[in-house]
């Protein structure tokens, strides 16, 4: 996992559907408050979606890179070299989009969820562990707001977007920053 980074060029090459089958089964194995899996992965092949996607996310970046994001949050984002450009979106063979479950629905009767938030952050964790030893490479995108995807992908009203998530090969000339991480002895306290 010390080998896991995030990519923001992506390969068109083709990936096996099997990987990304076999990283949603093994994120669905993620523990969830009172076992009530609240999550949904969108898988999204069609490049005509992916495109109405992409737009839709660069307009919303776009706002957010001009008018929205305080100096300080786009100060950090230099380092990084994002703008609101993401092309990355049509060119990954895969985009998936993770939803959280805010409520079950049995007919008309709303089923309460517990811990959503924390149980489909567990299941990303997961995903994105097992896409990366699958040998692909991701981006974790959180365009905000991200009510278009619930739009775009016909999602119903109980499910909200919580990570649009590209997948694939990094491109033969992917560049990622050179970061560190923090030790261990300064994210670990021993009591």
């Amino acid at each position: 996992m010390a080998e896991r980074r995030t990519v923001r060029a992506f390969s068109a090459a083709p990936v096996p559907l099997e990987l990304i089958e076999n990283a949603i089964r093994c994120a669905s194995l993620a523990p969830s408050g009172a076992n009530q899996q609240p999550w949904r992965f969108v898988v999204v092949t069609d490049p005509r979606i992916k495109r109405e996607i992409r737009l839709a996310a660069e307009a919303e970046e776009r706002e957010n890179y001009d008018h929205r994001f305080p100096e300080e949050w786009l100060e950090a984002l230099r380092a990084l070299g994002t703008d609101w450009r993401k092309e990355f979106l049509e060119i990954a063979p895969y985009l998936i989009v993770v939803f959280r479950i805010d409520f079950g629905l049995d007919g008309d009767r709303k089923i309460k969820h517990y811990y959503v938030q924390e149980s489909v952050g567990i299941a990303v964790g997961f995903l994105l562990a097992a896409l990366h030893i699958a040998g692909l490479a991701t981006l974790t995108h959180t365009p905000s707001p991200m009510g278009f995807l619930q739009k775009i992908l016909s999602r119903p009203a109980n499910e909200r977007p919580f990570v649009l998530i590209p997948v694939g090969y990094p491109a033969p000339d992917a560049q990622v920053p050179a970061l560190t991480k923090k030790s261990l002895t300064d994210v670990m306290v021993i009591l």
